[in-house]
């Protein structure tokens, strides 16, 4: 038994939550990736994973093992890039978690990192917010790109401000057939009164819209809810809903005709984004690396240009 694979085996089966999909991450086939969480389970004297029909959890023993997993890949992935970095070529992997909001800063952040230091091998998740503070604090995440109001545990590196947009079809005769149209200022009251698509109440991004909706005024009861981003811009699309999205996003409805995004005032909501890292523990060459592209100011130029109004 290789212990270093059959523990990457057994954090990618709590990642994804299926043996089949686990395995597919893996680059193996399901009964390998089975017989490795056995043959770990013999090793220990434990059992790690609850069994039925379907995937169902870990035990309490496999909690504890998950984290010792965690760990041991991590301090591991340490020592490899120690051992093969040289001074100014940073390698490896690097972990980045990403809201959904903040997924086309990160991909750009990503390739920039990669086009600057072509030995390091970014990874790209999409993650809640709070799947990026476990992640941070169980070391599965490198850094990640999310709101800074809810990183006063970790280290902030501030990036850009969330300005919020209406997106909805556009009029016949206002640009109607061409990609997407800049429209004229709407209040957040007016937006509330469309049918909207927005994301569930678990994701952050939520819980900020319908605070702006209550301080315009109005309780939004949206007609469809979503944890797809690409699911919010294809609803705009094939009916008569409307979403919300922050500038980012906007990136995303480009390439799309008959649609118009309107900035959002009254209130003026502006929504702080930033990378966060633990705040404790050493940083691999990988982190150091991405976190001087962060601060480097050409990216945040960039970034500001992504993220804010100037997505217009």
């Amino acid at each position: 038994m290789n212990l270093l694979d059959s523990m990457r085996d057994l954090v990618a089966l709590e990642q994804h939550r299926h043996f089949g999909r686990a395995a597919a991450a893996c680059h193996i086939t399901q009964p390998a990736l089975s017989n490795a969480i056995r043959a770990l389970e013999t090793e220990l004297g434990v059992s790690i994973v609850k069994r039925g029909r379907a995937f169902e959890g870990l035990t309490t023993e496999g909690q504890r093992v998950l984290a010792s997993a965690t760990v041991l890949l991590h301090e591991a992935e340490m020592l490899r890039q120690d051992l093969h970095s040289t001074q100014g070529q940073p390698c490896g992997s690097l972990s980045i978690g990403a809201v959904p909001t903040a997924l086309p800063v990160a991909a750009r952040f990503a390739a920039q990192l990669r086009a600057r230091y072509n030995g390091i091998k970014p990874v790209v998740r999409s993650l809640s917010s709070q799947e990026i503070e476990a992640g941070l604090e169980n070391l599965s995440v490198d850094i990640a790109l999310g709101y800074t109001e809810r990183g006063s545990k970790f280290t902030v590196i501030s990036q850009y401000v969330e300005h919020y947009f209406l997106l909805r079809r556009a009029a016949v005769g206002a640009g109607a057939g061409e990609p997407l149209q800049m429209g004229a200022a709407v209040t957040w009251s007016e937006a509330g009164q469309m049918p909207l698509c927005l994301l569930t109440p678990d994701m952050h991004n939520r819980s900020i819209l319908d605070a702006a909706f209550i301080q315009a005024g109005c309780s939004v009861t949206p007609k469809m809810e979503t944890n797809s981003i690409v699911t919010m811009v294809l609803s705009v699309l094939d009916g008569e809903m409307g979403s919300v999205l922050p500038g980012a996003l906007l990136t995303l409805a480009r390439g799309y005709k008959c649609l118009e995004a309107l900035p959002l005032r009254d209130p003026n909501v502006l929504t702080p984004i930033g990378f966060m890292v633990a705040s404790t523990g050493r940083h691999s060459r990988a982190l150091v690396a991405a976190l001087t592209l962060a601060q480097d100011g050409s990216w945040l130029r960039l970034a500001a240009a992504q993220g804010g109004l100037q997505s217009a």
